[in-house]
C-alpha cells in the first residue's frame, strides 16, 4: 500500500486522532466522492443565502456602495483567490486522507492545534446558526402561509430546524453528497429565476438601475474592503480543505481538481452575490428570506420560495458548518461523532445571529467576516508555507499519529507567526485577510529557522539540522 494510504495500522503509541474512526486517514475505498459530487459540493455551498446577505450588504440604507461593476469585479477577484488558495490547500488531505485538525497539528503541534483548531470552528458554529436563522426566518414564512397567520415565531422555526440539521448530519458525508446532489440544481434554478423576476419588472428594474447600476461607487478602499468580505467567507472553509478533499476520489490533478473549485464557485457564488445586491435594491431587504417572498403576490410562490430557502440554509451547513466544528469537537472532547453533531448544534444555537443579520442591514455580518479573517488569513498562510516551502509536501504519516512524536506539544513558531499576522491584520482590518496572511507567511519561516533551537517540529524540514 503507498505511503499516502497506508493508514495509521501498526503505529506505536498512537494519538487520540489515530483511534478516531472520522480522524482517521481516509484510503481509497473510503472516498465516495467523484467530479460532479464534488463540484455539486460547492455549488450547493455557493447557492445559500448567507452569500445572498453578502451581496445585499453593498446595499446600506437604500445607497450602493459598490456599483454593479465594482461588485462583479470584487467577487471575482476574491474568487479567483479563493480557488488558488482551495487547490494548493487541499493536496495534504488528497494526498494522505487527513482531516483538518490532523493537518493542522503538523504545522501547531499536538497541543497548539487545540487552540488554532478553535479559530476555524467558533467561526464555522456562527455561520451554522446564521445560515440557521436565514433559513427559520423563511421557516417561519411556510408555517404563517400554512397555518394562515396563526403560527408565527421565528424562534420556534429556526429551533425546528437546527434539530433537522442535526439528524440529517448524523450520517456523515453520505447525506451531505445525497443533499449537495439535489440542491445544487433546485437552488442554482432559483436564482436564474429571480434574476429574470428582477429584471423583467419595470418597478424592480427601476429600483436597480437608480439604486446600484447607476451609483457612482468606489474603486478605493471600500472596494478592496469589500474583495476581502467575499474572501473571507471562503477564508474558514479552504482552511479546512482537507476535511473535503479527503472524500474525494483518487486520480485527479491538482489542475484539474483546481478547476473542480474554480467553476462551481464562479457559477454559484458570483450569480448570488449579483442578485444579492439586486434584491437589497430592489426590495429594501438586506434578510432575502424576506426580500425573496416580497417579489411574488401569489401566496403559492412564496411558500415555494421559502421552502427552497430552508433547503439551501441546510445544504451550506451540511457542506461548510457542520463537519469540521465536529471533528474539533471530537478532538477536544474524544466523544463519537453523532455526539458531536449534536453539540455543534446546540452551540450555533447559541450563537445569536439575529445580531449580525437584520431586517434592513447586513453590516453586522460584514464586520462579523473581517474580525475573523485577520485570525484565518495567518493559518492559512502557515499551512501553506509548511506543507510546501518547509517539508516539500512531504509528511511522515506514522509521526503525525503518534503519540509523544515529533509533532506533540506546541510549535511556538506558528503560534508566533499567527499572533504577529493577526495583530498586523488588525492595524487595518477592512483588508484583515490579506495582510494577516502577507505578514504570517514572512514571519513563519523566519521565526522557524531562527529560533527554538532542537525544536522538534523542525525535523524533516529543510530547517533540519540532522541531516
Amino acid at each position: 500500500m503507498s505511503e499516502e494510504n497506508k493508514g495509521t495500522q501498526g503505529i506505536e503509541n498512537p494519538d487520540a486522532a489515530a483511534q478516531t474512526d472520522s480522524l482517521k486517514p481516509n484510503g481509497p475505498e473510503d472516498r465516495t466522492l467523484g467530479a460532479f459530487g464534488y463540484m455539486s459540493l460547492w455549488v450547493g455551498d455557493g447557492v445559500n443565502m448567507g452569500n445572498m446577505t453578502l451581496g445585499a450588504s453593498v446595499v446600506v440604507a437604500g445607497m450602493a456602495v459598490l456599483n454593479i461593476y465594482q461588485t462583479i469585479a470584487a467577487a471575482l477577484v476574491a474568487i479567483a483567490i479563493v480557488s488558488v488558495l482551495f487547490a494548493l490547500n487541499d493536496r495534504a488531505g488528497y494526498k494522505y486522507g487527513i482531516s483538518y485538525v490532523t493537518h493542522l497539528k503538523a504545522s501547531f503541534g499536538e497541543k497548539g492545534t487545540l487552540v488554532s483548531s478553535l479559530l476555524r470552528a467558533v467561526p464555522a458554529v456562527i455561520w451554522y446558526g446564521i445560515q440557521s436563522w436565514i433559513g427559520g426566518t423563511a421557516l417561519n414564512e411556510v408555517f404563517k402561509i400554512l397555518s394562515n397567520d396563526r403560527l408565527d415565531n421565528v424562534f420556534l422555526a429556526f429551533i425546528i430546524l437546527l434539530v433537522v440539521q442535526i439528524l440529517l448530519s448524523m450520517k456523515g458525508f453520505h447525506s451531505i453528497k445525497m443533499v449537495e446532489s439535489v440542491a445544487s440544481v433546485v437552488l442554482l434554478g432559483i436564482v436564474i429565476t429571480v434574476f429574470y423576476i428582477l429584471v423583467s419588472d419595470p418597478v424592480h428594474s427601476e429600483n436597480i438601475t437608480n439604486i446600484w447600476i447607476q451609483s457612482d461607487g468606489t474603486w478605493g478602499v471600500e472596494f478592496f474592503a469589500y474583495v476581502m468580505v467575499f474572501l473571507g467567507n471562503y477564508a474558514a472553509i479552504f482552511l479546512s480543505a482537507a476535511d473535503y478533499s479527503r472524500e474525494l476520489k483518487t486520480g485527479y490533478t491538482d489542475g484539474k481538481r483546481s478547476l473542480l473549485y474554480f467553476l462551481p464557485i464562479v457559477v454559484a457564488y458570483g450569480s448570488v452575490i449579483v442578485v444579492g445586491a439586486m434584491l437589497a435594491s430592489a426590495t429594501g431587504y438586506a434578510n432575502p428570506a424576506l426580500g425573496l417572498p416580497a417579489l411574488f403576490e401569489s401566496e403559492g410562490m412564496q411558500l415555494f420560495i421559502s421552502a427552497f430557502i430552508v433547503f439551501g440554509a441546510i445544504a451550506v451547513n451540511m457542506v461548510a458548518n457542520i463537519v469540521t466544528p465536529t471533528y474539533v469537537i471530537q478532538l477536544f472532547t474524544k466523544l463519537n461523532y453523532k455526539v458531536a453533531v449534536t453539540i455543534t448544534g446546540l452551540l450555533a444555537m447559541g450563537s445569536f445571529p439575529w445580531v449580525l443579520v437584520q431586517d434592513d442591514n447586513a453590516k453586522g455580518l460584514d464586520t462579523f467576516v473581517h474580525v475573523y479573517s485577520a485570525f484565518l488569513g495567518p493559518m492559512i498562510a502557515i499551512l501553506v508555507i509548511e506543507f510546501y516551502v518547509l517539508r516539500k509536501q512531504h509528511i511522515d504519516i506514522e509521526e503525525l499519529y503518534r503519540k509523544g512524536g515529533d509533532f506533540s506539544g506546541v510549535n511556538y513558531a506558528a503560534i508566533i507567526a499567527l499572533i504577529v499576522g493577526a495583530a498586523a491584520a488588525f492595524l487595518f482590518v477592512d483588508l484583515a485577510w490579506l495582510i494577516g496572511f502577507i505578514v504570517a507567511a514572512i514571519v513563519y519561516p523566519l521565526v522557524t529557522k531562527y529560533m527554538f533551537k532542537g525544536s522538534s517540529f523542525k525535523n524533516n524540514t529543510i530547517f533540519d539540522q540532522t541531516k
